[in-house]
């Protein structure tokens, strides 16, 4: 079974060296993962906005060929997952494949976004989500419904983003549940 890896891992200074790493443990489990990268694209003679369709594109087949996706749902830019990252779960959930992911942030969404005067609001006085749950009820619905599982942990700030136990607790989980 492939393994689409989704997650703003893409962004970081090595982003190859955490796609082997993880493709290594995807492998140790039976898996092939598929890392957004893996699709060798020519985007020098493209304007900024044809390379980012052209991205859009093959990260759209790369998913289509996966049978299943594990997101890295670690906060990214401010107390939510990655936008592409989230577009991809949901993507996933509408071809009806499992959809799995991890965060290494060992805080509920609720705990992670600060409130002014009321611990339900923010500083705009907006609801603030408070379901217990790990990020948006959207994105933990997506992988509720498709019997996916979600595992997070804290980890040390400096690895916030490379630290791989969690990621590898969620593939095991991911092989017993689909074997």
């Amino acid at each position: 079974m492939q393994i689409y890896l989704a997650g703003p891992d893409v962004f970081l200074p090595d982003p190859l060296k955490i796609a082997h790493e993880k493709q290594t443990i995807c492998q140790k489990y039976g898996f092939v993962g598929r890392f957004p990268l893996d699709q060798t694209l020519d985007l020098e003679q493209l304007s900024p906005w044809d390379a980012g369709l052209a991205i859009y594109r093959s990260n759209i087949q790369l998913m289509n060929d996966c049978d299943l996706i594990v997101a890295n749902m670690t906060p990214f830019r401010g107390p939510s997952l990655d936008a592409g990252t989230a577009f991809e779960m949901g993507y996933m959930t509408a071809l009806g494949k499992p959809v799995f992911g991890y965060s290494n942030d060992g805080r509920l969404y609720g705990a992670r976004v600060t409130g002014q005067g009321t611990p339900l609001r923010d500083h705009l006085e907006m609801l603030i989500e408070q379901f217990e749950m790990v990020d948006n009820l959207m994105i933990e619905g997506a992988i509720a419904e498709s019997q996916g599982a979600i595992i997070y942990d804290r980890v040390e700030p400096e690895v916030y983003y490379t630290e791989l136990k969690v990621f590898e607790q969620v593939i095991e989980i991911a092989a017993q549940t689909l074997s």
